[in-house]
């Protein structure tokens, strides 16, 4: 059938009208009365109408066989590898999709569609960039001469609803305590920071933790791709990066935006994740007055996500190693990792302090830590919160002091 679905496509073609925009309305109406002719040769059903109207329009005005995935509820991920091998993820396992497209040129036309929703370009000069789509799905996009069998495209897909620390909690990322003590110290003005792999739910928890801001606090958030979800928040600026043009010329980098935030009056600066140099930029902003940032970075472990940070900032400037590690130790309050369980699911693996520093080196005080249970179940242990001048902040100190008694032990069964 999807031969003849593409000879009624051709057809379509060659009766629109390309010198003026055609309305949804009218190219169903064109559509319907291509699969009518049809219908007159070919006895077809009513199943078979409607999916050849689906895939013609589809394949004309949406993301062909991607727009199927797409309206799915549960895909996280779509993977294209050319044009006949197609993957999608859900509940954390990876399908095989049974459709492909038709020819190399279509998927190519979905590539420049793609780009073009975002005035990104992309092509055999520049064959890799980031985008996104109108729902705010993130697009990694690679052709040829990068992409040996290409053109890939990656597609990362967010829930539409958005996770609070609440729901969270029911689905076994964190227990009840530590998202009482997460809204008190995002309140307080702590500034957090997120760590974790790929698709661990670092996103996910930067939204959460995100809709605990006061609402009448001022809020700035700086992205590669804008996908961060603050329905929440009236005073919203949103700040995304532009790459260079062709010629070299016109790029918006990370760092320029988080140095233009500074400017515009922020209570909060809210980075999206910092993989290089710009983690510079975010210490100072973050020692110099702006509390309560919360940012995002991959990384193995609470550790290694300070050595990482380290190696970012040396990236930016050439400083001594001790004068970086007391910008980390000053600028950052809580370390947050996430991880994946080998049941699929994501959970708060770790919750630390960054104490101060001793002897040159980082000291980290564990808060929660997640431990397995002999069956599987698992609980978080929790430690001492350090007393510090930064829990006054806000009316808040008081409450944290509460959580965090003489005897710190279990803190809830997951």
């Amino acid at each position: 059938m999807t031969s003849e679905f593409e000879k009624m496509r051709k057809r379509i073609l060659e009766q629109m009208d390309l010198d003026r925009e055609i309305s949804d309305g009218e190219l169903y109406a064109l559509i319907d009365r291509e699969i009518a002719v049809y219908g007159k040769m070919v006895l077809l059903s009513l199943k078979e109408r409607e999916e050849a109207q689906r895939w013609i329009f589809n394949s004309l005005r949406k993301l062909d066989v991607l727009q199927e995935l797409l309206e799915q509820e549960g895909i996280t991920e779509i993977m294209v590898n050319g044009p006949e091998r197609i993957f999608y993820e859900k509940e954390g396992r990876i399908f095989p999709w049974d459709k492909s497209f038709s020819t190399k040129e279509k998927l190519e036309n979905v590539v420049q569609q793609i780009a073009a929703l975002s005035n990104k370009s992309v092509n055999e000069a520049e064959p890799i960039t980031d985008t996104r789509l109108s729902d705010g799905s993130r697009v990694n996009i690679i052709l040829k001469p990068a992409a040996l069998d290409g053109p890939y495209i990656t597609i990362r897909r967010f829930s539409r609803r958005l996770m609070s620390l609440q729901q969270l909690c029911g689905i076994g990322t964190l227990s009840g305590e530590m998202r009482e003590f997460l809204v008190l110290a995002v309140r307080a003005g702590y500034n957090i920071f997120v760590s974790g792999g790929t698709g661990s739910g670092k996103t996910t928890l930067l939204n959460a933790l995100s809709e605990e801001i006061p609402k009448e606090e001022r809020v700035v958030t700086i992205e590669d791709s804008a996908e961060l979800q603050m329905d929440g928040v009236e005073n919203l600026v949103r700040l995304e990066t532009r790459s260079a043009n062709v010629n070299g010329a016109g790029e918006i980098s990370i760092r320029d935006l988080i140095k233009t935030a500074l400017r515009l009056r922020p209570d909060r600066i809210v980075v999206g994740e910092v993989r290089g140099a710009e983690a510079l930029d975010l210490l100072q902003a973050l020692n110099t007055g702006h509390d309560g940032g919360l940012s995002t970075g991959h990384g193995n472990s609470c550790p290694d996500m300070l050595s990482r940070l380290e190696t970012m900032v040396l990236m930016g400037m050439d400083l001594p190693l001790r004068a970086v590690r007391g910008q980390i130790a000053s600028g950052i309050d809580l370390l947050i990792h996430m991880g994946r369980m080998p049941d699929k699911s994501r959970k708060i693996l770790d919750i630390m302090e960054v104490e101060g520093m001793k002897a040159g080196e980082i000291v980290l005080h564990p808060l929660y830590q997640f431990q397995k249970g002999e069956e599987g179940e698992g609980w978080f242990r929790r430690g001492k919160l350090k007393k510090r001048e930064k829990m006054d902040l806000c009316g808040y100190g008081e409450k944290l002091e509460q959580i965090y008694g003489k005897n710190p032990g279990p803190a809830g069964k997951m």
